[in-house]
């Protein structure tokens, strides 16, 4: 008896959902509610060391190149250089979580697995453990474009702003250039995080070569077999969660920033 092959990418999910809302009612209706929240314990392991990356390694990356380029403060210019740079080093941390969640989350694969730990042993199993970074590629592609316009846009937007002359007007200013700055990266990553879900959505078999490969590659696919608008399939529900929580972050970080600088000025 042949086994039965899932179907082709675009007929699992192009053709099921017609938008956001018709999505979010059919997973609930035809799959019931906890659904929606199958493979969440990757990304909520990884959001941590992921957030603490990103900012840590802007400020190193941000260090090295005012060093190189002597540079007394940071330009645009820069700001956009250390924020891909950024989030290439982050892409490096997030690929292992990204993929199982990928996994869990894809319908073909419900039956595969039982949860992340089980989805993690049968992936290093059944396709080595080099697999666990499959779409290393267009995950940093992806990254590297979000952190750039992220830094980008947070450095220019206060720029526009100037200086806040109270608490208050700081938090505000905050949460305006992150979330500017979080709208700016979705609107440029959105096609590589398009792509990477498909390269990493399709296992490794020994001597076939997989339909979605490298990045700008798959990218080219995407477009001459379902055209521009396939490239940003999920923007609304992606930009809705990224556009406000670029603002959230970015005052997060900064007021954790100034209560850690608070303690150690009164531990001296």
């Amino acid at each position: 008896m042949s086994q039965q092959k899932p179907l082709p990418f675009i007929y699992q999910f192009a053709a099921a959902y017609n938008g956001m809302l018709d999505c979010f009612s059919k997973i609930v209706k035809q799959e019931g509610f906890a659904r929606l929240y199958r493979g969440i314990g990757a990304p909520i392991m990884m959001e941590a060391p992921k957030r603490a990356i990103k900012f840590a390694a802007n400020d190193e990356w941000g260090k090295l190149y005012r060093n190189l380029f002597d540079a007394p403060k940071m330009t645009q210019s820069l700001s956009i250089l250390t924020g891909a740079s950024a989030g290439a080093t982050e892409a490096l941390v997030v690929v292992p979580f990204e993929l199982i969640k990928i996994r869990l989350q894809d319908r073909a694969s419900a039956g595969k697995y039982s949860g992340m730990l089980d989805a993690l042993v049968k992936v290093v199993r059944n396709e080595g453990l080099l697999a666990m970074y499959n779409g290393l590629e267009s995950t940093m592609w992806r990254h590297i474009l979000w952190n750039s316009g992220y830094f980008g846009c947070i450095f220019q937007v206060r720029g526009l702003m100037g200086t806040a002359d109270s608490k208050r007007q700081q938090i505000f200013n905050n949460l305006l250039s992150g979330a500017v700055g979080g709208t700016v990266g979705t609107i440029l990553n959105t096609p590589m995080d398009v792509v990477k879900s498909r390269i990493q959505n399709s296992p490794r078999i020994a001597g076939q070569r997989p339909k979605y490969n490298w990045a700008w590659p798959a990218v080219g696919t995407v477009m001459r077999e379902e055209g521009f608008a396939a490239l940003y399939k999920g923007f609304l529900p992606k930009v809705l969660r990224l556009g406000p929580g670029g603002g959230i972050l970015l005052v997060v970080f900064t007021s954790v920033m100034e209560f850690f600088r608070r303690m150690r000025g009164e531990g001296r």
